[in-house]
């Protein structure tokens, strides 16, 4: 069934009426908290005396409490819009990085770990409403400039994760003042203004899309009204709503299945990079985290690259082309025998892979009408999530044992299969407007 043509809208139009400099402004301000925490907090444990297997299971306990949470608020925002999820969102990271300045106990430590996403990363994302925000950003940004857009609010992410990461290097040099574990403390309040910064600008964000569900009934209804088979007898129009929806659901098939085979390869390592750096290579901090800035610095221009790359290859084969040259550099890292070498070719496998985040939230847009966003990106965001809550437990438990390189071959078997299917799957897939 064809899509409805689309309508380009004008440059400045779209700037004007969308929340997009705002979520792009919000997810810079985000980031930067994460950034320093995804260096700076398994070494944290580290440095409070939890044992790998430990640290990989809190890890493993966030990324699976936020799996879960998406796939409630993705869909219902679709109905009743998405500044309030954010706003909730970003007051419970603020209460948990509160917590986390003032105690290490780990009854109070885990909880907040959970809640916060401590060291999940996430480029800047919103952690399990990011579903919430893609929909949200998708507004006001016709099918033509969204692989632009969806670029640009990556590397507006990766450019405040570097400035995390460069921050984490703090604790090595507060030892005079704050002695050992104490001197991550501050890295906590970092992320705590963040989140107050990300609060105050949410609250200036349009939201047209704001109880559209409660005021026009199911989001089908919605779109079958506004769609050119208005004017087409009941049966036939509702005929036309069935194949539309069985086709998007079959692509949301598709794309769940994908990004399971993603999220197990990168979860094998991802989380514990820092920690592996550490054990490895017997370094710290003052280097781990400046060399992960550099990482996520490159990342976000590698993110513009893939921006423009998109408006000539296409999303999918931009993604395919980049992940190809990630993952030769990912087999390659574990073998590294200094740390100069490894963490070369740590930041250029960084550049390749996570600069293709926002051209794949573009597809996942893409795949459905405006009506279901939500429930895409849940989609997109749960299946990479869930096996990527448990590639952390095999890793920690393979570190502990000694096997430092095992996971990364691992991993790179599961990157190489999401590779093919990626092409195979949306290879020539026609977009939504």
């Amino acid at each position: 069934m064809p899509l409805p043509k689309q309508t380009a809208a004008p440059r400045e139009q779209v700037s004007a009426a969308g929340p997009a400099h705002m979520l792009i402004a919000a997810r810079l301000a985000r980031s930067i908290g994460q950034g320093a925490l995804v260096v700076d907090f398994s070494l944290y444990l580290h440095r409070l005396q939890w044992t790998a297997v430990q640290i990989s299971l809190i890890l493993a306990v966030t990324l699976l409490v936020g799996a879960t949470l998406t796939m409630l608020v993705g869909p219902l925002s679709d109905r009743i819009g998405r500044r309030q999820f954010l706003m909730w969102f970003e007051a419970a990271q603020a209460l948990a990085a509160l917590v986390g300045c003032c105690s290490a106990s780990p009854w109070l430590l885990a909880p907040a770990a959970i809640v916060g996403g401590f060291g999940r990363g996430g480029n800047g994302s919103a952690g399990p409403f990011a579903p919430v925000e893609q929909a949200w950003l998708a507004q006001g940004v016709p099918a033509d400039r969204r692989g632009r857009v969806y670029s640009l609010n990556a590397a507006s992410g990766f450019a405040g994760m570097a400035l995390g990461a460069l921050l984490a290097a703090l604790p090595a040099h507060l030892g005079g003042w704050l002695p050992g574990a104490l001197a991550f403390r501050p890295l906590f309040g970092i992320a705590l203004l963040g989140s107050l910064v990300c609060l105050a600008l949410l609250a200036r964000a349009p939201d047209s899309e704001a109880g559209a569900g409660r005021r026009t009934g199911a989001p089908a209804q919605r779109a079958a009204a506004s769609s050119p088979a208005q004017a087409a007898p009941p049966g036939t129009q509702a005929a036309d709503e069935a194949a539309l929806r069985r086709r998007e659901n079959g692509l949301l098939l598709r794309l769940g299945l994908v990004n399971a085979v993603n999220g197990m390869g990168v979860g094998l390592t991802g989380p514990l990079m820092s920690y592996w750096f550490a054990i490895r290579y017997d370094q710290g901090p003052g280097l781990i985290g400046p060399m992960m800035a550099l990482g996520f610095l490159l990342a976000g221009l590698s993110s513009l690259l893939a921006g423009r790359l998109t408006a000539r290859l296409g999303i999918v084969r931009t993604v395919v082309l980049m992940r190809l040259v990630g993952l030769v550099l990912f087999v390659a890292l574990p073998f590294a025998p200094t740390f100069g070498i490894a963490a070369t070719l740590y930041t250029l496998r960084n550049l390749c892979n996570r600069g293709t985040a926002g051209a794949r939230n573009a597809l996942s847009a893409g795949l459905v009408r405006p009506s279901r966003r939500g429930l895409a990106a849940s989609v997109a965001n749960v299946s990479l999530q869930i096996p990527r809550s448990i590639g952390p437990v095999f890793a920690g438990m393979l570190f502990q044992a000694g096997f430092l390189g095992l996971p990364f071959l691992i991993g790179a078997a599961f990157q190489a299969g999401f590779v093919y299917l990626y092409h195979r799957h949306f290879d020539n897939v026609e977009m939504h407007p």
